[in-house]
């Protein structure tokens, strides 16, 4: 991609999420500097400079701008909320009431709006949901239906019924012979990315500003007749941690158990994508090489661009027949970090 202040500047007055994390841009007048999604006023372009790295920006004199706060993770999760996460973690059937929120110097509001706007649910909502999840592992390993709704903080077996299906989409009574699919927010350097598990391993692991993502959770849910629900899996800490050693530098493959959806072509295609090692690429002619069928192009690229497990099956990894970087859902600047992190040499 050749920059040029032409591009950077047109690319902040679109707001152009695609070059989010490629150049960040600097007001002389105003002594701030934002990302190119920044929803500030834009200013002229002669009062304008461009980095490459936020660190340029901070030496130049520059401070980060409180709008867009381009110093932070991409969509990161505010630490108070993962505070909070973590207490929901440790102890399911703890209530957290809004008064309680305002004791911690928490505006319910504010929470409020930010889970609607990450979740899709208020925090009470969530904590329902994660109430639940913990509940229906509770009963499928046995544990009594009414010993389950009373560690769950329900007086009355009735409400804890209809709560139950409301969420889970059947009785507790009929839980035993269904599935869920648990979800969690994970964190990276990034940006933040949605993890799906079931028992059997990890089955999406997609960036939460990644185009179209609701509809990689619809088809993940029909595909396994589950519902998806916020809670805690035993494969999520072993995902967490080897996505910071590979962040770090510290780690080339990866060995967290997948559950891969699709048809056998796609899974051929998403096999040889995790047979690219470390800091090499192909082309997608040479992907359609490797499966013995130069005519399979365009279906390479099909089956790269609906890959539910970012990262970890490599679709970053393959490029365009002249070096160029593109089809990559979660944008073409997290392509260009991973391939640069990964230390590959483009042609």
């Amino acid at each position: 991609m050749k920059l040029t202040e032409e591009r950077m500047y047109r690319a902040s007055l679109d707001k152009d999420s695609s070059f989010e994390g490629i150049y960040w841009m600097a007001v002389k007048t105003t002594g701030i500097f934002c990302r190119p999604t920044c929803t500030a006023r834009k200013p002229k372009k002669d009062n304008v400079e461009f980095f490459l790295t936020t660190e340029e920006a901070i030496e130049k004199g520059y401070r980060a701008c409180k709008v867009c706060k381009p110093l932070e993770k991409l969509n990161e999760t505010p630490k108070y909320i993962q505070e909070l996460l973590a207490e929901l973690a440790q102890n399911a059937s703890l209530k957290i009431k809004d008064s309680d929120l305002s004791k911690r110097n928490i505006e319910p509001v504010t929470l409020r709006r930010w889970f609607l706007k990450n979740h899709g649910m208020t925090f009470q909502a969530f904590q329902r949901e994660f109430r639940m999840n913990v509940a229906f592992k509770k009963i499928k390993n046995g544990e009594s239906i009414i010993e389950t709704a009373l560690d769950s903080g329900y007086e009355s077996l009735s409400g804890f019924n209809e709560s139950f299906k409301n969420i889970l989409g059947t009785s507790p009574k009929n839980s035993k012979i269904r599935m869920i699919i648990d979800l969690k927010r994970i964190e990276t350097p990034l940006g933040t990315m949605y993890a799906c598990a079931i028992d059997e391993g990890i089955c999406l692991l997609e960036f939460t500003d990644r185009k179209n993502v609701e509809k990689q959770f619809i088809s993940l849910s029909k595909a396994l007749n589950a519902e998806i629900v916020q809670g805690d899996n035993k494969h999520f800490p072993k995902l967490e941690q080897e996505l910071k050693e590979y962040f770090e530098g510290k780690r080339k493959t990866f060995d967290i158990p997948l559950y891969i959806i699709g048809t056998e072509f796609q899974r051929k295609v998403w096999q040889l994508l995790q047979e690219i090692p470390m800091g090499e690429i192909r082309t997608y002619k040479q992907q359609s090489e490797l499966l013995g069928n130069l005519k399979a192009i365009r279906a390479v690229g099909t089956a790269n661009g609906i890959n539910k497990i970012a990262i970890l099956i490599p679709c970053h990894r393959v490029v365009g027949s002249n070096g160029d970087l593109i089809g990559y859902a979660g944008g073409i600047w997290r392509k260009q970090k991973l391939l640069e992190l990964e230390k590959a040499i483009l042609f």
